[in-house]
């Protein structure tokens, strides 16, 4: 073996990577993931239908004036979004809870190595991609029925007050955290 030779091998790589073959991939922290979508759903979930026992329209206003008290077209916009945002909720836990059934099928194929399934990455990646979008809506749509919510409860945003800064912090904080959350899942989507 010549001096050129020994200089331009590289190591071996001692880190552990997910292997593509055929456009196949073999991987266990997409099992990982998908709790992760299926447990925020729940906990969303959870949420809505804590917010459909308090939307009452004879106990919101807290002392409003007349001209700030929600109409009953906002607390009808509240019970609408948060159906649409349960209904994207659903979607979203049952497509990630089907691909954590077809990844615990293959993994009991082999009983060598029950924590890598040998699934096709084109069906992984779409499957992720389409709970991961459906969070994203389920969140957007949660969001506007608090911003509701809020109405109902403190009175509408145009009056100002405490309304105009638990909607605006909320629109910040939660608006930022679902553009990370964007950026996140294109990022795996183009690189998966």
């Amino acid at each position: 073996m010549s001096q050129h030779d020994a200089t331009t091998a590289s190591p071996p790589s001692t880190t552990t990577t997910t292997t593509i073959t055929g456009g196949r991939s073999k991987t266990s922290v997409h099992i990982t993931a998908l709790d992760g979508i299926v447990n925020v759903n729940s906990l969303f979930t959870m949420a809505l239908f804590i917010g459909f026992s308090l939307t009452v329209p004879a106990a919101g206003g807290a002392g409003n004036k007349p001209s700030c008290t929600a109409s009953i077209e906002i607390v009808r916009q509240v019970i609408v979004f948060e159906v649409i945002s349960f209904s994207f909720f659903l979607f979203s836990s049952l497509i990630a809870q089907s691909l954590k059934l077809a990844i615990n099928l293959v993994n009991s194929l082999d009983p060598n190595d029950p924590h890598k399934a040998d699934m096709d990455s084109f069906c992984m990646k779409y499957g992720l991609l389409g709970s991961a979008i459906g969070s994203l809506l389920g969140c957007t749509f949660l969001m506007f029925s608090i911003v509701d919510f809020i109405q109902v409860k403190l009175g509408v945003f145009s009056c100002g007050g405490k309304s105009a800064y638990a909607i605006v912090t909320m629109v910040v904080f939660v608006g930022t955290s679902l553009l990370v959350y964007i950026l996140t899942a294109v990022y795996a989507f183009c690189f998966m």
